[in-house]
């Protein structure tokens, strides 16, 4: 058995242009949406996600700008920029790019956020309401890793998933989504005792443990869904996910590439979310 791919760029595209058909909705009738990321620094990675982010605006017709501060700004100066984009009625979507430099507090900049524009879906109103399955804003990457299941016609309910890794941007908002479709929810940590006897459990498995290569092909049930979420290095340089993709694609059913597999979804659901924050800024108007 080789697996099949998930081609998360085709899929991306798929969904940008419905959403397009939102956002040209909201243009046609006075409403651009915007978007607002602010970088501290100079991380070289984080200027490319920023890039793709403004680039992904641009393609829809959004309104985009990105806020750059130096490596050393203040904490009190980073939160100004925070509460200027809150007050612009331009902006209907907030973005810290993250990680923040240590002297920077990243869980109180998020909660400075308004989060009727926190389109990361990271503000701990927004956390709260995906508990209940009530969030206006998915935290993007789980977000776009349920899309591409439901595109890629994956049915979810009364399947075994298993999450590895419990981040608060992914592991623990993709485990809730997971369960809000109906599936057994395995989550699985550092500590968990035997892994492997969890993974070869998965129907659904889910990878963001950020480690390269962690995943490989026997700790994988044949016939399953395997989805990467991990981006990382490798010796050589090369990026690469948290599943050994040419161990892992002979056993499984379904499998995501990096790059080209999650990270396009991700983007996508930001943008998803600031036309969404945008519709509803507009329906409380009229």
């Amino acid at each position: 058995m080789t697996a099949l791919i998930i081609d998360g760029k085709t899929i991306a595209a798929e969904v940008r242009a419905e959403w397009k058909v939102r956002a040209d909705h909201l243009i046609a009738h006075g409403t651009t949406p915007g978007m607002a990321v602010i970088i501290v620094g100079n991380d070289p990675a984080s200027k490319v996600y920023v890039a793709n982010k403004v680039k992904a605006c641009a393609e829809l017709g959004l309104y985009s700008i990105h806020v750059e501060l130096a490596a050393d700004t203040t904490e009190a100066a980073l939160l100004d920029a925070v509460e200027r984009l809150n007050n612009d009625p331009k902006i209907h979507g907030i973005l810290v790019q993250l990680p923040l430099p240590r002297h920077l507090d990243a869980h109180k900049v998020i909660e400075a956020i308004n989060p009727d524009k926190d389109v990361d879906g990271f503000h701990e109103k927004n956390v709260g309401a995906l508990v209940t399955g009530q969030t206006p804003f998915p935290s993007c990457t789980p977000y776009g890793v349920m899309v591409m299941l439901e595109k890629t016609g994956i049915n979810i309910e009364g399947k075994h998933a298993v999450v590895v890794g419990r981040s608060n941007i992914v592991g623990k908002p993709m485990a809730l989504m997971l369960l809000q479709k109906n599936a057994t929810v395995t989550i699985c940590t550092s500590k968990t005792v035997d892994l492997a006897k969890h993974t070869r459990d998965a129907d659904i498995l889910i990878a963001a443990v950020g480690r390269a290569n962690f995943i490989t092909g026997d700790m994988v049930k044949p016939g399953s869904v395997v989805i990467d979420v991990g981006i990382n290095r490798n010796a050589e340089g090369k990026l690469v996910g948290d599943v050994d993709f040419a161990s892992v694609k002979e056993v499984a059913g379904y499998i995501t590439p990096v790059p080209g597999g999650v990270g396009p979804m991700t983007i996508t659901m930001l943008v998803a979310n600031t036309v969404r924050a945008a519709e509803r800024l507009s329906a409380r108007n009229t």
